[in-house]
Parts: C-alpha cells; structure tokens; sequence
C-alpha cells in the first residue's frame, strides 16, 4: 500500500505561542508518500472468532524485509522533520538547556566515596571517586564503552569491604545485560564475563561471589521470544558461569526472582512472583545448612523486606493496608499472621527507605512528599522539613552513615541534592545545578477534576506566569496510568523547553497508578482498565472547557503503557486532540503476552487467552484492532527503538501500518525508529535530546507554529 498525504503549506501566517504575525514566507511542501506496507494473510483464532493480522510478518525482528520497512518509514520520517522551519533552533535551545553539570548523591564503599557526574551533553554519566585524602579519579566511564554511546552502564554493587564490585552494562538499549567483576583498588578485571542476565541486580555474599538472577536463552530472537522462566543464581568468583548454582527456580516456574543479601550478610532474602503485582518472600540462613523457608505462599500482596536487626525483620507491605504499612516479625515466627504493626496504615500511600539507624516514612498525598523519620523501634522522631512542594527520594544508605542525602524537584525545580544529618535534621544544599532557566517565571497548579463516572482526580497544569486562558495555548498533556507507578513532580529540560515556548504541561494522576494505593491501582487493571482511559479523556475535556487550551492545540502524551493509554485514547477520541505520540507502547493487546516478559503484565491487562468476556474486552479497545477506515485520526508520531525488548517494536510498527493504511484527511501519520536503542534506559543523551526536539518540533507545527518567539 502507497499512499500520499498532501500537506502543502502556503505560509503567509507566523503563529509564534503567544501571538500573531504576519510575515511572507516561501511555501514549504510537506507532502507524505508513505512505505508500501503488504498485507499477509495470517488469521487467529479466539473462542470461535477470526481475527486477521495483516501485518503479523512485521513481528520478525530478523526478517530483511522488517529491516527495509523500518529504513524506508525513517526516511520519511525524518524527512518530514527536516522540513520544519524550526526544528533546529529547537535543537539548540535544548542542548544549550541541557549542557549543565549534574552529580549524583555521593555514596561510601570501602575506602572509596564514589559519585556519578555529568558534565552536561556527554552521552552517559561517569561513575567518579574520591579516596580518603580527596583525590578524585574516573572510576567507570561508559563512554568509552562503545562509539556511539550506545553501551549503558546498568548498575553495579560493591562487596562489604568495597575491595570488588559488579557492574552490569547494556548494549543497544537491551534488558539482556553482561556482567563485569573489578578489584576497585587496581580497576582490573578479574574471572569471566557474565552473559545472557535479565532483569537482575547483583547482590554479594562475603568476598566469595554474588546472587543474579536470569532467564534461560529463549528460542528464536533473543529480542522478542517468549521469557517465562526467571532463575536466581549464586556465581562464585573464579569459576565459570557454567558453574554457577541455581539457588531458586528451577524447580517452580516463577517469571520474576530477585534474592539479596540482608547488610549484616547472615540472610538471602528471595522474591518470586508471576506478574508485576504480588510477590511470595523467602528467606535463608547463610550461617547454617538448612534449606530456602517461605515467608509468604501468595501472589496475592506486595511484600518487601527492607531491613533486619538480628532476627527481626522490618517488611512493608499491602497486606490487610491498600496503602502500605511497615510490619515486623520474628524470624522464628515469619508468616503473615504474625506480623506486628511498626508504621500502621494511614489515609496516604507508604514507601520506606532505611539509613543512619532510622527509618524515613514517605506519605504521598496527592502525588507530592511528605517524609517523616522514626526510629527502628516506631518512635517518631521528627517530620522531615522539604523545600517544598514536590517530589523527595533518598534518605537511603548503611546503618552506620552519619550523613544521608536525599533529593527535591517538581515541574519548575531542577533536582537539587541535599545531604541531611539525621542526628539533627539538618539539611543543607550539597549540589545545586545551575541551569539556564528561570524557575520564578513559571507556576504549577494542581487541580481535581470529575472523570466520566464521578471519580475525582487529580492533575498538575505548568505553565508560564500570566498565561492567558484563550484556548490557544500549545498544550502536551502526559499520562501513564498502570502498574501501581506513581506520577510526581520532577524538573524536565524538554518540558523547560516547551514551558519557555508558551506551552502548556499538563500531568494528571489517572486511576492504575499508585498515587492512592491498591485500590486506586485496581480501579485501572483488567476489566477497568477503561477508567484510565477516560480519566484522561476527561482531563483533555477540562484543560478545553477551562480555556488552558482547544482541541487544536492539544497534544497528548505517554510511554510504554502510557503508549497504550495514547492508542486507545486516539482511537476512541479521534476528535478531541490535534497530536498523539504513543512512544514504545503496547499496542497489540490480544498478543502482547506472548513477546518477551509480556505475560508478567497479566495481573493489569488479562490476557486474550483466559477467558471469552477478557477476550472481548481486550479486543474492544486494543489499539492496534481498532483503527477504522475513514477517519480521521490527529497527526501522530508513533516512536519506537528497534532494540525494545521490553515492548517489542512489533506493537509499534502494526499500529503505524494501520494507520497510514487508514487515515484520512491531512494529519500526517509518521513512525520515528531509534535505531540500536531499547525501550528507554541507558540511551544516550544525544539520542533523547533529538527525541525530545523531534516530538516538539512536529507538536508544534501541527498546531500551525512556523517559528518560535525570540
């Protein structure tokens, strides 16, 4: 299929964001002829109903036809955007933005006080050190990992003595990582190389080696198989992988297992779950013979250990409290029932961070910090005094540290660090950035508005002092809305970007995320996921009704499963925005379990498989199902990276085949594929930097701007 979107723009009209100006320029073609996308027959079968799939060949991640469809739709695409007037200058204010230093909350291992830094456009930041007398040397630089910036460093975790560290790099954006094992004092490598590790962290056990865990190497392409079984494995230094112990998981079939070593190094603590919702716990004495002792026997709560003093164990959990609660047990007595109220339940959600001797209660409340401190026996100590309304994480570090640090960002405010005495309650400012931007000119509000069926929720509206409320206003409204992830404030330099252009950022807090516990992440899960959407369809209604903006100019935002929220908003509510930008989303819901570790997303989705009236459900809304032929859908940006093995690429590039195939009328429908990229983490920063501008720059000439104020 070949088809031309005509898009010719005789400009004698410059719409900057806050104003009108007439002004000759030459007419710019923007005309579209897309990729020819064929058709396959390939046709599924559920409970008794055929569902063709099209475009099924697309899911090959090794076909050279995939590869040539992916070439040739980026042509277009960046063909399209070169064509903006203003894209460049876009370009140059965002760098410009982002070129300040950035340090990290240093942290104590060993003789050595290490930091991440910086310095402002390199690709990714260096992990520094200082030793004891204050000498500051470059300890891992994941620049010079690979040419392009491509290779990510992806966490790493010291021995008790700091003498030996792991650290896990990414290649290409993959979740599959390597593992590297260094003496810290010389930086030398020492053993083999791990490879083939997923969704690990990497825990040591004395100086004799450490717990990962892993999939088995799955058939077919390592980037979209099927990963079903996760396993934890202890390696010991000095011997091969091939050596390395399967501690749990190989004789239950659990997706995700995490095992740690408590800080007094005398307990692995195991996690198992089979979906992103609800875990089992276990334990082991590492100073005896016995075996692995279950703790938790469900998947029906959330349950995390975060610290112990001998035998008696601090656990927050969901269990008997929607909002969290930290309890404590006897490890002679660990099963739920007996758990013993420490942190009660409160009308706010709870996490829980540990450090200096104290534990550090964080309450949100309508999405923004409140930290209070308590000692390991439940006393109070203090209300901890923020900077203000915003978004506080940290507080975290070993018993023994003297000083902690924590940081504080919202909308307007970059991410300052501050280091905290928790003797006293002393903060004071460690690192302050200095960005090129004036917060004092920009103010956020939060707002509560009624969703389709009387919910009231909540949404954070940023925008520049003095904003006039016409309807004109370019607006980038962005959700999420799954999993029990929480939106809060945090700075951004692209929302910066957007603020100082006259936009509009709005963040409403739908239901499926944790602003409000398990209840308010369940009213979006399964056969409610409809609320998400039409919390933010109703947060769309109301920056409309109350004049932030109009439908020509809103945007509407979101990544991964915030991708899905854009797909089925778009596709439900054609109407009521000019620009969509599904970015890696999952797109394809009658085949997303199936790809990858898909099927852990069961417990927020249902599968097609599980039932007839989940089937029908899933179908009603599924994105990529239910693209109609004569509509016409807002200009869209579908954006992807080829290495996504989280949300397969696959979701992406049906749903823009559809698309193209379908739309009428004159919004263009593109598809941005970042190449040797994955789902987001460890992408290089001039790679996000030009995302950023690129999804700017098409917002905005959409909504009919052909140059930006000066």
């Amino acid at each position: 299929m070949k088809k031309t979107i005509t898009f010719l723009c005789a400009v004698l009209t410059i719409v900057s964001c806050k104003k009108e100006e007439k002004k000759e320029m030459k007419e710019i073609d923007m005309s579209v002829t897309y990729p020819v996308t064929k058709k396959v027959d390939t046709t599924d079968t559920y409970f008794d109903e055929q569902i063709q799939d099209p475009y099924r060949w697309l899911e090959d991640d090794h076909s050279e036809e995939t590869k040539a469809w992916v070439k040739a739709q980026n042509e277009v695409t960046f063909g399209y955007l070169e064509k903006i007037p203003f894209r460049n200058a876009l370009k140059e204010r965002m760098e410009k933005l982002w070129n300040y230093e950035r340090i990290s909350a240093p942290f104590k291992e060993g003789k050595y006080t290490y930091f991440y830094k910086n310095n402002g456009l390199q690709n990714q930041s260096v992990l520094y050190r200082k030793d004891e007398a204050g000498k500051e040397e470059p300890f891992l630089d994941p620049n010079t990992f690979s040419k392009d910036g491509t290779t990510s460093l992806g966490g790493i975790n010291f021995t008790k003595d700091g003498s030996l560290a792991a650290y896990a790099i990414s290649e290409g954006g993959s979740d599959w990582r390597k593992v590297i094992v260094v003496n810290t004092d010389t930086k030398e490598i020492i053993g083999d190389t791990l490879v083939d590790v997923k969704f690990s962290g990497m825990s040591w056990y004395k100086n004799e080696g450490f717990y990962y865990s892993s999939y088995d190497k799955p058939n077919g392409s390592e980037l979209s198989a099927k990963t079903d079984q996760h396993k934890l494995y202890f390696h010991k230094l000095g011997t091969s992988q091939k050596q390395d112990k399967i501690i749990f998981g190989d004789k239950v079939k659990r997706r995700y297992v995490s095992g740690y070593v408590t800080e007094d190094e005398n307990y692995l603590i195991i996690s198992a779950s089979t979906s992103t919702t609800g875990n089992e716990l276990y334990y082991k004495d590492l100073n005896s013979n016995g075996g692995i002792i279950n703790i938790v026997n469900n998947f029906e709560t959330n349950n995390g250990i975060v610290d112990n003093m001998g035998t008696k164990f601090y656990v927050i959990t969901d269990y008997n409290a929607p909002n969290q609660r930290l309890v404590t047990f006897d490890i002679k007595n660990p099963k739920q029932e007996n758990w013993v109220d420490l942190i009660p339940e409160t009308e706010n959600v709870l996490s829980i961070s540990t450090g200096g001797g104290f534990i550090f209660a964080e309450y949100m409340k309508d999405a923004v910090s409140n930290i209070k401190q308590y000692d390991y026996n439940g006393k109070l100590v203090r209300e901890v005094a923020l900077p203000g309304i915003g978004s506080a994480g940290g507080f975290g570090g070993k018993k023994e540290e003297t000083t902690l640090y924590y940081s504080f960002t919202n909308y307007t405010t970059p991410g300052t660090i501050y280091s905290y005495d928790p003797k006293t309650g002393k903060s004071e400012i460690y690192q302050k950035p200095k960005v090129d931007f004036n917060s004092d000119n920009y103010e956020s509000k939060q707002v509560f508005y009624t969703s389709k069926d009387g919910t009231k929720v909540p949404m954070i509206i940023t925008y520049k002092k003095g904003l006039e409320l016409n309807g004109k206003n370019p607006t980038m409204l962005y959700g999420y809305g799954g999993f029990n992830i929480s939106l809060t404030p945090s700075f951004s330099v692209a929302n910066a970007v957007w603020l100082e252009n006259g936009g509009v950022y709005a963040v409403p807090n739908l239901r499926g995320g944790g602003e409000y516990g398990k209840k308010w992440h369940d009213a979006g899960t399964q056969m409610q996921k409809q609320n998400v959407f039409d919390d933010f369809i109703a947060a769309a209604e109301y920056l409309i009704k109350e004049k932030y903006t109009s439908t020509d100019y809103l945007a509407i935002s979101g990544r991964s499963n915030g991708g899905l929220l854009v797909g089925a908003t778009m596709t439900q509510r054609p109407d009521l925005m000019k620009v969509a930008f599904p970015g890696v989303g999952v797109l394809d819901m009658l085949r997303y379990h199936t790809f990858t570790a898909g099927a852990g997303w069961a417990y927020d989705y249902g599968t097609s498989e599980q039932s007839q009236e989940m089937y029908s459900y899933l179908k009603g809304y599924s994105p990529v199902h239910n693209v109609k032929a004569g509509t016409q859908y807002p200009a869209t940006l579908v954006t992807t990276g080829d290495h996504d093995d989280r949300v397969v690429p696959a979701h992406s590039f049906k749903f823009a085949a559809e698309l193209q195939e379908k739309q009428t009328g004159p919004n263009p429908t593109l598809i941005r594929i970042d190449v040797n990229a994955g789902h987001g983490a460890g992408k290089s920063t001039e790679a996000i930097i030009q995302e950023y501008v690129d999804i700017q720059a098409f917002a905005l000439y959409n909504m009919g701007v052909r140059d930006l104020e000066k």
